[in-house]
């Protein structure tokens, strides 16, 4: 009895040196549950799917006016955020005029999505 429960009490605040066969065994069952194991086991129940990450809140891409030449022109500011995201997927939702204190456009918010 008292064997066992040394030998229980060494496993448990691990008195083994490094050179030993009872340090070798604990890494190869280690090195057995890390590529032996199931992914199934770490799976959450609430996980979804591949492109779950991904949200659906606007982007907002700021436009030079040399670019924008018509702010109701979606199409066209659609073909400058696509060029310039390099997002083939982007949807203009909003476009806003940056106005200076002197009057001026400086730029364009735009909403993309």
């Amino acid at each position: 009895m008292r064997v066992l429960l040394t030998t229980l009490k060494k496993i448990f605040f691990w008195n083994y040196a490094r050179n030993t066969w009872q340090w070798d065994l604990l890494c190869v069952v280690c090195l057995v549950f890390i590529f032996l194991t199931p992914k199934t086991w770490f799976e959450n129940g609430e996980r979804r799917g591949a492109g779950a990450h991904q949200n659906a809140v606007p982007t907002t891409v700021v436009l030079v006016p040399e670019v924008v030449v018509n702010e109701s022109d979606t199409a066209k500011i659609e073909q400058q955020v696509r060029l310039v995201t390099g997002r083939n997927d982007a949807k203009v939702l909003k476009v806003r005029k940056v106005v200076a204190d002197d009057g001026r456009t400086i730029g364009f918010e735009v909403d993309i999505q």
